[in-house]
């Protein structure tokens, strides 16, 4: 059985923090009696990081990283990982578009000797739940974007864009997180399977936030900008393939 630790990369999820780490902790003493709730806030107007100190207890099974400065999701989960004790290291979105259910099944699959594991909205059984204008547009732009991914770096997994992971601490020993925002996870993936890990998918069905406002962007503007960085990326990590730099 691994131990556990659970990064949460936070910024004005106020209305939520406390129910997701409730849900998240009791989620995680399903598969591990062994593990940790990091919350790494950028300072949130909202005094997220405030609300997660509260949850704090005597067993120190929860833990309040307040950044101060430089702040962005890429660096957030950095100083997470650094900061993790445990065996596993794990990470998810703070809205509950991850539902605090499917942590278990990443858990299970480093039990069984994988190196990372990741819940996927497009490998079979996946879905996603969208509501809204533009949502259909949304939906067909992230699963596009996926497929051409896949398609540019000639790789099994379908979901680049997840962000639902879990992976073995080793994993980070050797590889450090790089980019801005959600291009990381392409890079991380990508360098895993090249590194010669064991990246296995299992299917999850992502749902609506329960509060607050999308930080990936909700307009096609903001997709589209978001899509040139990612394929950036893959055009990064092709060029390091042809090259031999790494």
């Amino acid at each position: 059985m691994k131990s556990v630790s659970l990064v949460m990369p936070t910024f004005n999820e106020g209305g939520h923090i406390q129910d997701l780490i409730a849900e998240s902790a009791q989620a995680l003493a399903t598969c591990t009696e062994d593990f940790e709730i990091i919350v790494v806030d950028d300072n949130s107007p909202d005094k997220t990081w405030e609300l997660a100190e509260c949850c704090a207890n005597a067993e120190n099974k929860v833990r309040v990283i307040r950044r101060m400065k430089d702040h962005g999701l890429t660096p957030s989960i950095q100083e997470g990982i650094n900061a993790a004790r445990c065996e596993v290291i794990a990470w998810m979105d703070c809205d509950f578009s991850h539902p605090p259910e499917k942590i278990p099944q990443l858990i299970y699959l480093m039990n069984e000797g994988y190196d990372v594991a990741v819940n996927s909205r497009y490998c079979c059984g996946g879905g996603e739940e969208r509501v809204g204008k533009g949502s259909a547009i949304q939906l067909f732009l992230s699963m596009s974007l996926n497929w051409g991914i896949r398609f540019m770096l000639h790789s099994y997994v379908s979901d680049y864009t997840s962000g639902f992971i879990a992976a073995r601490r080793g994993v980070f020993e050797k590889i450090k997180l790089r980019g801005d925002y959600g291009e990381y996870f392409i890079d991380l993936i990508y360098r895993a399977i090249r590194s010669g890990w064991r990246v296995c998918e299992l299917p999850y069905e992502a749902t609506v936030r329960r509060s607050g406002e999308s930080k990936t962007g909700s307009n096609l503007g903001q997709y589209l900008k978001r899509g040139r960085k990612y394929i950036s990326t893959v055009v990064k990590l092709r060029w390091e393939d042809m090259t031999g730099e790494k």
